[in-house]
């Protein structure tokens, strides 16, 4: 090959690679004003989210996206590389979401340590958590604006509902927008130096008191109660009386300077309690979502069969009741209204006839929360 063809073969080589270089470059330059455009709809998007209480993550999306664009790539080698690219971007972006939502603020009841600030921390991690004396003060704080939601129990799997914050969402105008069940272990927890067979009274809340009875009863401890399991713990903390004890969390031990005396004592261990996200602003469910849940609350008329009515309604518009709850109405002795859960959607044609119908045999009726599915609040993954 003479002197001339190498050079030009040389040549050839080069403007091949420029070119490339060059397609490459072009490439980046769109992918940079298609990375902006993404930020600034996840922009309004973190904006809706935080105006209506909810976090940052969105998993069912993210798989969602995953397993819809994913396909599209036809090349084995390159779907697996996309497939990671993707997850880069989503993660980004939902990081992009956590920097602009970090000035959510978040009301719970409680001081630092308690449940509901456990519960907080792990749906909005970002976001500031403002803690209030009771269940009432945190909903207020939504209500006038102080805050921009509220994190609040409404059941316990082994204690049942949450009568308080029942009662706020029938007289309240907040909307739950969204569920989540925080696994509850509760725990002995006493001064540094202290044993178990020292603890004569135990302190907590209520329902961690009702969680716990077999166990207060067999060892024979007098209980006191708190207004919530880290109030119990500083209670004892600053007590400094090694014969008394508090039930609470382990996270709630290392806060108050407390050390486990024994652990895993509450009487089922499936023990959960669901939190309620509520915020001012509503959230309407996509129609037709297979996964989907609405809250309602109505009241019936006083007479025979006025319940009956309701649930046959219910149950005539092919909606699975997967709750029923009565709750007394403080201003009318020996009434009540209800709480139900519903499967499905009520913006779909068939929900919003149903709710039609019961609105003509209840003389109040209304619709207080929608949600996708209620998602575990793992330590792993939200801590």
């Amino acid at each position: 090959m003479n002197r001339d063809r190498q050079q030009e073969i040389a040549a050839d080589s080069i403007a091949a690679l420029k070119d490339a270089e060059e397609r490459v470059r072009a490439t980046d330059l769109q992918m940079r004003a298609l990375f902006l455009q993404r930020l600034e709809a996840l922009r309004a998007l973190a904006c809706w989210k935080k105006e209506r209480g909810l976090p940052a993550e969105d998993r069912e999306l993210e798989q969602r996206t995953l397993s819809e664009l994913t396909p599209g790539v036809e090349e084995e080698a390159q779907r697996s590389f996309y497939l990671s690219f993707l997850q880069d971007v989503l993660t980004v972006g939902t990081r992009w979401q956590h920097y602009l939502m970090e000035g959510l603020r978040v009301a719970y009841s409680g001081v630092e340590g308690a449940f509901g600030h456990i519960a907080a921390m792990r749906i909005f991690p970002d976001g500031t958590k403002i803690p209030y004396p009771s269940f009432e003060d945190a909903y207020s704080a939504v209500e006038k604006g102080e805050c921009d939601l509220a994190v609040l129990p409404i059941e316990n799997s082994y204690a049942g509902e949450v009568g308080q914050v029942l009662d706020l969402m029938f007289s309240g105008n907040l909307h739950v927008n969204g569920v989540y069940d925080l696994p509850v272990t509760q725990n002995l927890l006493g001064l540094p130096g202290a044993k178990a067979e020292d603890i004569r009274t135990v302190i907590s809340h209520p329902q961690a008191l009702a969680q716990c009875q077999p166990y207060i009863r067999r060892h024979g401890y007098c209980t006191k109660s708190a207004s919530n399991t880290a109030m119990a713990a500083k209670e004892t903390a600053e007590g400094g009386d090694p014969s008394v004890g508090a039930i609470a969390g382990a996270e709630t031990a290392q806060l108050y300077g407390l050390q486990l005396l024994d652990h895993d004592i509450n009487e089922s261990r499936l023990n959960t309690t669901r939190f309620a996200v509520f915020s001012r602003v509503e959230y309407p469910a996509a129609a037709g979502h297979d996964k989907g849940a609405f809250l309602i609350l109505f009241t019936v008329k006083d007479e025979v069969g006025g319940l009956a009515k309701a649930i046959n309604l219910i149950s005539a518009y092919n909606f699975n009741m997967r709750v029923l709850r009565s709750r007394p109405m403080h201003n009318l002795p020996w009434n009540y209204y209800f709480y139900a859960e519903l499967e499905g959607t009520d913006s779909s044609e068939n929900g919003q006839r149903m709710l039609n119908a019961l609105r003509g045999v209840c003389p109040m009726m209304k619709v207080v929360g929608r949600y996708t599915a209620a998602e575990v609040l793992s330590e792993a993954e939200k801590s």
